[in-house]
């Protein structure tokens, strides 16, 4: 694992989220927020959940203590609460906290990366290594973004390709125009 790999995951993270938010962004807010028997329900429900975790998971990194409000609208409650039920505010919302994942990521340090990562979860405090837990990060997202992919093509709502390989070719197409 390394800092290199991690930055192109950020962008891939970024790219798709992108991609995803535009194609939802083409279904009434009604077909958005339906429930499609998900684990999260609904597409904007899942991607209200994977928002959620990935606030958890940088303030975990980043050792900050995150005021509530920053988390969502009360703090967490849940891990399947609607943080924003507005759908272009939860679309900035993940743009701002893709570019805060980021940032992160761009001043990370392989030596840190090979670190240990420690926090307190529900009273207990648990460690992991560093790579591990931003590895998952990564991984929960892939794993949700395909609920959604799947729940969009559902409702006749084509994505587009989703392979990593594809932002490779869209990222060379762009610098070769």
């Amino acid at each position: 694992m390394s800092v290199e790999w991690l930055g192109a995951l950020a962008r891939y993270n970024r790219w798709m989220n992108e991609k995803l938010y535009g194609a939802a962004a083409t279904l009434s807010d009604e077909a958005r927020k339906r429930d499609a028997g998900a684990f999260f329900k609904s597409i904007h429900g899942t991607f209200n959940h994977i928002l959620l975790a990935d606030r958890v998971w940088l303030a975990r990194f980043t050792n900050v203590s995150v005021p509530e409000e920053e988390l969502g609208p009360g703090g967490i409650r849940s891990l399947d609460q609607e943080l924003y039920s507005d759908f272009e505010e939860l679309r900035r919302e993940r743009a701002v906290t893709d570019d805060a994942l980021s940032v992160w990521i761009a001043e990370l340090t392989s030596e840190q990366l090979s670190g240990a990562l420690v926090y307190m979860r529900r009273g207990r405090q648990e460690q992991f290594p560093l790579w591990w837990a931003v590895s998952h990060v990564f991984n929960h997202q892939t794993h949700h973004r395909g609920q959604i992919t799947t729940l969009l093509v559902q409702q006749g709502c084509d994505p587009g390709v989703t392979d990593l390989v594809a932002m490779l070719r869209d990222e060379a197409s762009r610098t070769t125009k």
